[in-house]
């Protein structure tokens, strides 16, 4: 991997103008089938009523309300209060690993930051509870959070300040949301594709079967690539300089052999538990990435366990 500066970021204003443009109702529908239909929202079919609304295109017929209907003359929905998911909990890789960088030049860590972004702007539009989770192998810090999008935004830039100096313990982050009471909450868990094993891949299947979970899988640059645009390239585990005669097909090709292996190996342990995998190499692909899920789970109208697309580097 290589260590490189954060540049600037310019997806946060799609984030943004991407929850502006959806729907309330779609953003229900899209969470909730990723929760595998747990209740996940402050609305939806128990027995204390809220109010009185339109039905608007893209919400299920099922919920719409037929005497009210008739009542108002137009299609109506009763919103009727019911359990809280209680939180939706991101949990993140800040290991000194995740300070390489991805094929775009980001930082992976920064790439992961922004797909929790896209997950954020969705829960808090939905009323969710939030709470961030930060894992190195030195500590693991939860920072629960109250508030809008904006603040979000500040607190985690707040948190992503920190300096990135410990290596990652990814199995301790995984068995700390296996620790997380509510078997309702959604836990979406971003690290990159490094810290894949099998091994760890089992662990997620074992979580997968008592939450819902997504996974953010960053893809980084092979260490020992041979482009000319990665003139000196530091390895973020030991801060130490690949030495030149080191980088070359050869073990360029090796390394991503292995790679590959190891993400299938991965990826067909996940695909039988629900887990739904988002991979990409750039804040951009991953954007494109978390629209292209949205869309293809309201346009099935329910969950399956969607393929993994790669993005920058990984086939």
């Amino acid at each position: 991997m290589i260590a490189t500066d954060t540049p600037v970021d310019p997806i946060r204003r799609r984030i943004e103008s991407l929850g502006a443009r959806l729907s309330l109702p779609t953003i229900i529908k899209a969470l909730g089938m990723l929760e595998g239909e747990h209740p996940s929202s402050r609305r939806g079919t128990g027995y204390d009523y809220l109010d009185i609304r339109p039905y608007e295109p893209g919400e299920e017929a099922r919920l719409i309300d037929w005497k009210a209907s008739a009542r108002a003359g137009r299609p109506m929905i009763v919103d009727k209060e019911r359990e809280s998911n209680g939180n939706v909990w991101l949990l993140l890789d800040v290991g000194r690993e995740m300070t390489g960088a991805c094929p775009s030049g980001e930082r992976a860590l920064d790439v992961a930051a922004n797909a929790l972004r896209m997950f954020a702007m969705l829960s808090l539009r939905r009323s969710d509870d939030l709470s961030i989770v930060l894992g190195d192998h030195a500590s693991i810090t939860r920072v629960p959070f109250n508030g809008g999008f904006a603040k979000f935004e500040h607190v985690l830039d707040g948190l992503l300040r920190r300096e990135c100096s410990q290596p990652r313990d990814f199995d301790a982050l995984i068995d700390y949301a296996g620790k997380i009471r509510n078997r309702r909450s959604l836990i979406v868990l971003a690290t990159d594709e490094t810290a894949w094993t099998r091994d760890r891949a089992r662990m997620l299947r074992t979580l997968a079967q008592t939450h819902p979970v997504v996974t953010i899988n960053v893809a980084v640059v092979n260490p020992f690539s041979v482009a000319d645009r990665f003139d000196r390239i530091v390895d973020a585990s030991s801060g130490r300089r690949v030495p030149a005669f080191l980088r070359t097909r050869k073990v360029e090709s090796s390394v991503e052999v292995h790679r590959r292996f190891e993400a299938m190996a991965a990826e067909h342990e996940l695909a039988g538990a629900g887990t739904t995998m988002i991979h990409a190499g750039s804040s951009d692909a991953m954007f494109n990435e978390f629209v292209r899920l949205v869309s293809s789970i309201l346009a099935r109208g329910g969950f399956r366990q969607p393929s993994t697309r790669s993005m920058g580097g990984m086939p």
